[in-house]
Order: C-alpha cells, then structure tokens, then sequence
C-alpha cells in the first residue's frame, strides 16, 4: 500500500474525529432539500430532488468501486483523500465531499431554464451544463491534487491528456449523465428507479466487502 493510501485508512469513519462546522453543514443541505421537496409537494415537479439524489447516488458508487480499486490492487485506490477531514468515510470520500455532491444535482439542476428544449451553442443545456459542471469540478479536483489534498497514484489517472479526459468523464459526467437520464424518465416511478440504481449497485458492494472483512 502507497503512503497516501495507508493515511487515508487512519481514524477511517471514526466519529472522533467529527468537528462542529459539520452540524451547520447538514442544517444547510437539510434546508436545501427541505425546500426543494416542499416545492415538489405544491407543483409536482420533483426533479431537482430527483437530480440531487442521482448525483449522489453515482458519487457513492464511484467512491464505493474506487474502495475494491484499492483492495485489488493492493496498492492504492484511483483517488485518496488523505489529509485532514472532520469525516473520513471511505479512502477516496469525507464528510465535506459529500455534503458537496448531496446538493450538486440540485445545482445543476437549477441552472436549467423553465424551456426544457432550450439550446446554448447549438447544444441542449442540459447536456451544456453536464459538461459545464464537469469542467469546473476536475479544475477543482486538479487543485485538490496539486495540494496534496487528494492523491493519484497511477499513469492514467493525473493531470495528463490522457488523465484529465478519464477523470471528466469517469469522475464527474457520467453523474451528470446519470441525473439527466433520471429527470427525462416519463413517470414518477422510473425516475426514481434511475436515481436508487446506484444506491442499490454501491450498497450490494459494500456488503459483500463487509463479509470479505475488506476496509475501504
């Protein structure tokens, strides 16, 4: 195991290390779902809770895939989060990634007009905005790693041509991807379908790591 990935599996979801700027957080993102779903119960329109839990979903899949990375590797995840966190809950995920990915989707989601054929460039905003959000989270993720915030260990994932184009797509798109499939579904009951899928993909890897006995 490299380094970075043994310091990412110190004080792993130890509730010690918790830290009280965590409680307003959660008010925060509390407040922000609250709203979205009382908005939701008076227009019907339940998109932006729909995005926020695709977002999310696919993050703790990725995060939970990334954790068998490690494992199988025996050296090292795609991505560590080694430095310090009031959370750390996986190798490659804390408290403070999360709180950003729960309210993501909602984002993005907010950043659409009321028109849902509108084009920007020529392209479908949806789909604009997909890449949009996804450009701003790698130059932020790349900013991570520079500051040894978050770690890379292999060739194929770093800030390369070959690298940053993975990291787009595998780290951030397809979630866009992922909740632009869910609020186009045209029932209630398949977009939510779409956003548990991951839920239900990461959960089924979680209990099978926990009866391997791995930790990640």
């Amino acid at each position: 195991m490299t380094e970075a990935t043994k310091t990412a599996l110190v004080g792993l979801r130890d509730l010690s290390t918790l830290q009280w700027y965590v409680i307003p957080i959660l008010a925060v993102v509390f407040y922000i779902y609250t709203t979205e779903i009382k908005k939701a119960r008076r227009n019907g329109d339940w998109n932006a809770v729909i995005a926020g839990a695709a977002v999310f979903g696919a993050d703790f899949f990725n995060e939970t895939w990334n954790g068998w990375f490690m494992i199988l590797s025996g050296r090292s995840a795609l991505w560590t989060a080694p430095g310090p966190t009031a959370l750390r809950t996986m190798v490659g995920w804390n408290i403070e990634i999360m709180f950003m990915f729960s309210i993501l989707g909602i984002i993005w989601y907010h950043a659409l007009s009321e028109s849902r054929d509108k084009k920007i460039l020529g392209v479908d905003e949806k789909w604009f905005f997909a890449v949009g959000y996804s450009v701003i989270c790698v130059a932020v993720e790349v900013a991570l790693n520079v500051g040894n915030h978050l770690v890379w260990e292999y060739k194929f994932w770093e800030r390369s041509v070959v690298g940053v184009p993975l990291i787009f797509v595998i780290g951030y798109f397809w979630f866009f991807a992922w909740a632009v499939l869910a609020v186009t579904r045209k029932s209630m009951k398949a977009k939510a379908a779409v956003a548990a899928a991951p839920y239900c993909l990461a959960a089924a890897l979680n209990v099978v790591a926990a009866l391997l006995g791995w930790r990640y």
